[in-house]
């Protein structure tokens, strides 16, 4: 893929993640579906890890659709941690 469009679609990536309230969640599958890329959700997943900032851009929002929490650029448990202080603001 080109830089170029990968560039976009980490930007409309970026731009999904912040919509996700504090406190819930979404599916990998979800936003790719929501990206018009739901037969790309691993690549949407790997685009993940280039998140700059993961706490300020919420990636540790997205979890697999089977409800598992998934990876996290500061491990699952920091994933969990975050994931559960956030829904105790709601």
């Amino acid at each position: 893929m080109k830089k170029q469009n990968k560039d976009i679609i980490k930007k409309n990536l970026w731009q999904i993640l912040l919509k996700i309230p504090i406190g819930e969640t979404k599916s990998y599958y979800e936003i790719s579906k929501e990206m018009g890329m739901e037969k790309q959700t691993r690549y949407i997943a790997k685009l993940l890890k280039e998140n700059p900032y993961p706490v300020s851009i919420p990636c540790h929002r997205v979890i697999y659709k089977n409800g598992k929490v998934g990876n996290y650029i500061y491990g699952k448990e920091f994933k969990k941690f975050l994931l559960e202080w956030e829904k105790s603001f709601k």
